[in-house]
């Protein structure tokens, strides 16, 4: 009898189409959930007679009260190599194998300068004011050459968007809690200190995993030392910032605005403040989702699950 196999999160309906499930079809049956599990009970009880899951990223938890209640699941996939939101101890305790997957390129850091120019240039705003047959002209761009853009986190996808911004012509800095100066120089950027980053930079940028010691990591206190004109990108996870102190900066008009694609509550709620407010860009988690990166994520899950069948599991985190 095969076993059934739940695809998880596929807002778009895009899961069957990326990869050749084919393989799997007598050994596998698949179901897909389309929509995101309203509370932890309701994914529970959806996901009881599973004994396989793909989650995409973190769309759907999977902590030690969720691999408890789930006694069947025997193997838990995520799109990438890292999840904040799975309790690796737990699963490996409870015998349930976890696998990831790779990736494509630097997909968010592209985002990343996107959210930055339509802030300084209002390219999506002008857009839909042309469409909808508004008058010629109404908004002043700022030039981002010669901006300062302060990253935080200068790691893979920091160095790429630092690199972009360079060739945008903006002085780069960068910050994080182990970041030297000297990695900093291989990089072809300056280092500052948090304080100096937040205080001089006009674009400051989040490009840090979510951690324990990273959530909460952008307080208020940094937030109130950036200047009024600045602008605050967050590309990265939505807890990385204190969002109640962001919200009440934005809506005190604090700094000039924000480029949001990462909230701490996802799916962001329908009557969220930060969507009535006119000084942020958001976008719905948008980072990674491009077409190549599907088309590797699924693909290697379907790789994933034919090698546990077969006894031999790969690309496993511990």
């Amino acid at each position: 009898m095969p076993l059934r196999c739940a695809i998880l999160d596929d807002y778009q309906n895009v899961a069957l189409k990326f990869a050749d499930w084919s393989s799997l079809k007598d050994r596998i049956d698949i179901t897909v959930f389309d929509k995101p599990f309203a509370s932890q009970d309701e994914a529970v009880r959806a996901l009881q007679d599973f004994e396989i899951v793909c989650a995409m990223r973190e769309r759907t938890p999977f902590p030690r009260e969720v691999l408890t209640a789930l006694p069947k699941l025997k193997l838990l996939l995520t799109s990438g190599m890292r999840n904040a939101s799975f309790d690796l101890e737990a699963a490996k305790e409870r015998g349930v194998t976890v696998c990831g997957t790779g990736g494509v390129g630097n997909a968010t850091a592209s985002l990343a300068i996107g959210l930055m120019l339509e802030l300084t240039r209002k390219i999506g705003f002008e857009n839909a004011r042309m469409h909808d047959g508004e008058l010629w002209q109404t908004t002043m761009g700022q030039d981002v050459e010669g901006m300062t853009l302060g990253v935080v986190g200068l790691g893979k996808l920091g160095t790429k968007v630092a690199a972009i911004a360079k060739a945008l012509g903006m002085n780069v800095i960068a910050w994080s809690q182990n970041l030297t100066p000297e990695a900093c120089a291989a990089a072809g950027v300056s280092y500052a200190t948090k304080d100096e980053l937040f205080a001089t930079a006009d674009i400051v940028t989040i490009h840090t995993i979510l951690s324990k010691r990273t959530r909460g990591l952008i307080t208020r206190d940094d937030l109130a030392q950036m200047k009024p004109t600045s602008y605050l990108v967050n590309t990265a996870r939505g807890p990385i910032v204190d969002e109640a102190a962001l919200l009440d900066t934005l809506q005190r008009r604090k700094i000039a605005g924000a480029g949001l694609d990462t909230f701490s509550q996802e799916p962001l709620p329908l009557d969220h403040l930060l969507r009535k407010l006119d000084n942020v860009v958001l976008t719905p988690h948008l980072g990674y989702v491009t077409e190549n990166n599907y088309r590797r994520y699924y693909g290697d899950m379907v790789e994933d699950i034919a090698a546990w069948l077969s006894g031999a599991p790969v690309r496993v985190m511990t």
